[in-house]
C-alpha cells in the first residue's frame, strides 16, 4: 500500500463529526441574539419616552410661567408626553413647577416609572421690586 491509498484508507473525522456542532451552536447563538435585539429596542423607547417627558415638562412649565389656566398647562404638557402620561402643576412662591409622569411602553415587567420635572420662574414677578 503507497502513501496515497493508506491516507484515503483514513476516514476524516474533522468533517463529518462537526455537522451537529453547528446546529447546535444556532440553536444557543439565535434566541440570544433575538434577546439582545429585544432589549435593545425596549431601551430605546424607553430614551425616547424620557426624551418626551423632559419636552413635555419644559413645554408645561413655560406655559405656567406665562400665566395659562391650569387646564391650558395640563393639556400643553399632555400634548408633549407620552401617552398615558401624568402631569401635575405646583407653584411654590415665584416658582412653577411641572411634573411629567410616565411608564415606559412594553410589559409590564419591564415598566420603569419615568419622572421629569421642569421649573420656571412665573412671568409677572420677573423685575418686581420687593
Amino acid at each position: 500500500m503507497d502513501r496515497s491509498e493508506a491516507e484515503a484508507a483514513v476516514p476524516a473525522t474533522g468533517a463529518a463529526g462537526d455537522r451537529g456542532f453547528v446546529t447546535a451552536e444556532a440553536a444557543v447563538v439565535l434566541p440570544v441574539l433575538v434577546a439582545f435585539t429585544m432589549a435593545l429596542v425596549w431601551a430605546l423607547l424607553a430614551a425616547a419616552a424620557l426624551i418626551q417627558c423632559v419636552d413635555a415638562a419644559r413645554a408645561g412649565a413655560r406655559a405656567a410661567a406665562r400665566q395659562e389656566p391650569p387646564a391650558t398647562v395640563v393639556e400643553t404638557a399632555r400634548q408633549a408626553a407620552p401617552s398615558g402620561a401624568r402631569v401635575s402643576v405646583r407653584r411654590e412662591g415665584d416658582l412653577v413647577h411641572v411634573r411629567v409622569r410616565a411608564d415606559t411602553p412594553g410589559p409590564d415587567a419591564l415598566a420603569l416609572d419615568l419622572t421629569q420635572e421642569a421649573t420656571a420662574l412665573a412671568e409677572e414677578t420677573v423685575g418686581a421690586v420687593r
